[in-house]
C-alpha cells in the first residue's frame, strides 16, 4: 500500500456515499444539494512497515475532493490554505444554512496556501485539547488528577470529570478543567482579551498547526455564548488525527505530548467511550434502518451538533491498527431518526474505509 492508493481509497469511499443527495431536515427533507464539507484523515501502521498517511478534503467548492500534501512523511499539511469558519451575531453557524452564499462570507484565514477548505467546527471533539491540556499540568507538577475540582455545585476528581467529559461528552465536565485550565494560569486574559494560552505554544511547538481553542473564560465557558465556540475552535482532520498519534502508546513512536502516565488516563477514557454514532454505530444498532460502522475496537472521541459531527480515534482488528479522523458539516439534522447522531452514510463510510483497509493489508 501507497500513500497514494490510500487517499484515492478515502477519495473514492467519500465519493460511494453520495453525501450531497443527504436529505436535510432545515429544507423538510429535500436532498443538500451541495457537497458537504468533509476533512477525512487516515493513517495505517503495516506491520513490519513505515505508516502509510492519507488525507482527503471536500467540499461545495471541492467536490471531487483535493488530497493533501505533508511536509515529510507525517509533518504539516502544506498544499492547503484553511480558512476558519463562522457565526454571526445571533450566534448561528450561517455558511452551513441552506441556500448560504459562500461568495459573499468573508472567511477569516486561519493556515497554509493554495485552494481554500473552510474547516467545520470540531464540535465536541475539541475535548481531546482540553484532556491533553489538563494532562501537561498534571506532568509539570501543577495538578494531580486526584486533585477535587469544584465546579456547578460538584466536587469530584479531576480524572473523573476528563472520564465523564470523554466518554459520555458531559459539557459540565469540559467546563470544570477549561475553568482549572484557567485557574492554574495555562489560560490567562486580560481586560475581556486572551493574553496567554499554553495549549496554542505547545501546539506550535508540536508542529500542529490546524489545532486551536481561543478566547475560553475563566469561568469554564468554551462555546459560542462564552465568545469561543465556532470560529474560535478549530481542528483539522490530520492534526486532530495526529494528536491521536501522541496518545496511542502502541503506534510507532512520536514525540511524546504527555507523560506515559497521563497518557494512560486519558486512553482509559478512549477506550471507555460511550457514543458510537458518528464513523462506528454501535450505539444506534436498535433503530429502523441501522448501518454498520467501524466494526472494531475503536479508542475514540465524537462531536455532534446540529451543523457539524466529527470522530477522532485508534481502530484494532486482529492484525489491523490504525487512526482515523473526520471533521465535516454533516450533524443532527441530517439525522434519519431522533435519536441518530448524523447521517448514516457516515458509519457508512467508516465501514467502508475499514473494509478496504482489512483486504489492502490482508
Amino acid at each position: 500500500m501507497t500513500a497514494d492508493d490510500l487517499a484515492q481509497a478515502l477519495r473514492a469511499a467519500v465519493l460511494a456515499q453520495h453525501f450531497e443527495a443527504t436529505a436535510d431536515g432545515l429544507q423538510a427533507g429535500a436532498p443538500l444539494g451541495v457537497h458537504p464539507s468533509i476533512d477525512l484523515a487516515v493513517v495505517v501502521f503495516p506491520r513490519g512497515a513505515a505508516p502509510v498517511c492519507a488525507n482527503v478534503l471536500f467540499s461545495r467548492e471541492h467536490p471531487q475532493g483535493l488530497v493533501a500534501h505533508f511536509a515529510g512523511q507525517a509533518g504539516a499539511v502544506d498544499n492547503i490554505a484553511f480558512k476558519a469558519d463562522v457565526r454571526n451575531a445571533a450566534g448561528d453557524s450561517y455558511a452551513w444554512l441552506p441556500g448560504a452564499d459562500w461568495q459573499r462570507i468573508d472567511f477569516p484565514a486561519w493556515f497554509g496556501s493554495g485552494p481554500r477548505f473552510v474547516a467545520p467546527y470540531p464540535a465536541s471533539l475539541l475535548k481531546t485539547m482540553v484532556a491533553v491540556g489538563v494532562g501537561r499540568l498534571v506532568d509539570q507538577g501543577r495538578s494531580d488528577w486526584t486533585l477535587p475540582l469544584a465546579y456547578d455545585g460538584q466536587t469530584r476528581a479531576m480524572a473523573d470529570w476528563l472520564f465523564d467529559m470523554i466518554t459520555v461528552s458531559s459539557n459540565e465536565a469540559t467546563s470544570a478543567l477549561v475553568a482549572h485550565l484557567h485557574e492554574r494560569g495555562a489560560i490567562r486574559r486580560e481586560g475581556g482579551t486572551e493574553v496567554h494560552n499554553e495549549l496554542h505554544a505547545l501546539f506550535i511547538a508540536e508542529g500542529l498547526p490546524g489545532l486551536r481553542i481561543a478566547n475560553t473564560q475563566a469561568d469554564g465557558g468554551w462555546g459560542n455564548g462564552a465568545g469561543a465556540g465556532v470560529g474560535q475552535i478549530q481542528m483539522t482532520a490530520w492534526d486532530a488525527l495526529r494528536l491521536m498519534w501522541r496518545l496511542d502508546a502502541e503506534a510507532p513512536a512520536v514525540p511524546p505530548i504527555v507523560s506515559d502516565a497521563s497518557r494512560a488516563v486519558i486512553r482509559r477514557a478512549l477506550d471507555a467511550q460511550k457514543l458510537h454514532e458518528i464513523l462506528s454505530s454501535e450505539s444506534l444498532r436498535a433503530l429502523p434502518g441501522w448501518v454498520p460502522g467501524i466494526p472494531a475496537r475503536f479508542a475514540h472521541k465524537t462531536g455532534n451538533t446540529q451543523n457539524y459531527s466529527s470522530d477522532a480515534g485508534i481502530v484494532h482488528d486482529g492484525e489491523l491498527h490504525y487512526l482515523i479522523a473526520v471533521t465535516t458539516s454533516l450533524g443532527s439534522r441530517y439525522a434519519p431518526h431522533p435519536d441518530a447522531a448524523t447521517t448514516w452514510e457516515l458509519p457508512g463510510l467508516g465501514g467502508a474505509v475499514h473494509a478496504w483497509l482489512k483486504t489492502a493489508t490482508s
